[in-house]
């Protein structure tokens, strides 16, 4: 293209001098060297207009040309700010969120199998990964370091004082007492058990010499003891005020009490952990446990048909479907990414107008110079050769009035 232009400010160059030298015998030739002339004007201030905005036309450092390169730093502030305002402003991002809706595509995309399966295959690539990194001795000892520096902090005994008094609150160990007592007493209320029970003691009675009662009398007075069990269990599981409820409650927040703040139970949790910790069997079972995992799961992967990744497929393509039936969950899921966005935007807007910026900042002037100019440099051609055409019929049109004027 650059060889189309100046080819055609050539051929200006050379109508030009035919026109002007003969000139004399025609009066059409002053209209030929008139286009002409301008032609050459025009194709020269457009070639100097391309130039300057690239390099110094000539190498002449005239004002004002070189505009590119000198202004590489401000022209990346500027792209910096356009691209914010116009493309990454909080209004424009919402409206392309809730236009994406990015629930429905996301259960569009698991639901289909093959995408499902392809997520399957990404995870088991990554867990081969991370088994293979791990699978080492220098990892295998920083984890039984990790685990010992995390075992010698822990407080078992204030822990598990937590934890029960997690449990306690609200009344939730009355609700799982009375599961367990509705189940006991329904085991212990059935005739068969009762017989067994009755059985039991009463071959134990028969055994004391010493008490002086028959068979039958241990038998009559075993089942009234058993009966008599299962009756006071029927009743604590049915009265929530029951007094050995009561005494219940007592027992849990005393313990926990003690738990969370007595020095005994705590100089003996410290003896329970110092014991597993020098224990040798405690070591090797850790050791062993997870060479077996890491073997079970290494199999596993290896195979074509690996149950992992069926599952991780499985499990997508079922949330997936659910997710495309459940309309409210889909709505809950934009919701909160649309809240979520003007955080998101406004937190790294300015981490990318500094990463832009910073960016063209470092590019080398001449490269970026080279990189546009081959980029749009063919349509800058073109300017040169407009400019040629459009010269010279001004120029035509500027010589024709004259003369009519004339």
């Amino acid at each position: 293209m650059k060889r189309v232009a100046l080819g055609l400010l050539a051929g200006a160059a050379v109508l030009y001098g035919v026109a002007h030298a003969l000139e004399a015998r025609h009066p059409a030739w002053g209209y030929v060297a008139a286009f002409a002339e301008a032609a050459m004007v025009g194709a020269i201030a457009d070639w100097f207009a391309v130039v300057a905005l690239f390099r110094h036309p000539l190498g002449l450092p005239i004002p004002h040309t070189a505009i590119i390169p000198a202004n590489k730093d401000r022209i990346g502030a500027k792209l910096a700010g356009f691209i914010l305002d116009n493309f990454l402003s909080t209004p424009q991002v919402l409206a392309k969120l809730r236009e994406f809706d990015p629930a429905a595509r996301l259960a569009q995309w698991l639901s289909v199998p093959a995408h499902g399966e392809r997520l399957g295959e990404h995870a088991v690539a990554v867990v081969r990964y991370g088994l293979v990194a791990f699978d080492d001795e220098r990892a295998r000892a920083f984890l039984g370091r990790a685990a010992a520096a995390g075992l010698a902090q822990l407080d078992l005994s204030r822990l598990l004082g937590q934890a029960l008094d997690a449990i306690t609150a609200g009344n939730r160990h009355q609700a799982l007492l009375d599961d367990v007592l509705a189940q006991v007493a329904t085991v212990v209320e059935g005739e068969e058990v009762q017989a067994r029970i009755t059985e039991a003691i009463a071959r134990e009675i028969k055994t004391l010499k010493y008490v002086g009662l028959d068979q039958m009398a241990a038998r009559v007075a075993t089942r009234k003891i058993v009966a008599a069990v299962a009756h006071t269990l029927a009743e604590l599981a049915a009265d929530p005020a029951h007094p050995l409820r009561r005494r219940f409650d007592a027992f849990m927040d005393d313990f926990v009490v003690r738990l969370k703040h007595d020095p005994e139970f705590r100089e003996r949790g410290e003896q329970i952990r110092a014991e597993l910790q020098a224990h040798p069997a405690v070591g090797e079972y850790l050791h062993g446990l997870w060479g077996e995992l890491l073997a079970w799961l290494e199999d596993d992967l290896r195979r074509s048909d690996s149950t992992i990744g069926r599952r991780i497929a499985t499990l997508a393509a079922s949330a997936g479907q659910r997710l495309q039936q459940d309309e409210p969950f889909r709505r809950w899921i934009n919701e909160q990414i649309t809240d979520a966005a003007p955080l998101a935007i406004e937190r790294y807007r300015e981490d990318i107008r500094r990463y832009i910026v910073e960016r063209v900042g470092q590019w080398n002037a001449e490269e970026m110079t080279l990189e546009l100019e081959r980029h749009i440099g063919r349509d800058l051609q073109f300017i040169r050769i407009n400019g040629t055409l459009v010269g010279g019929l001004v120029g035509l049109l500027i010589h024709t009035v004259t003369q009519l004027l004339a």
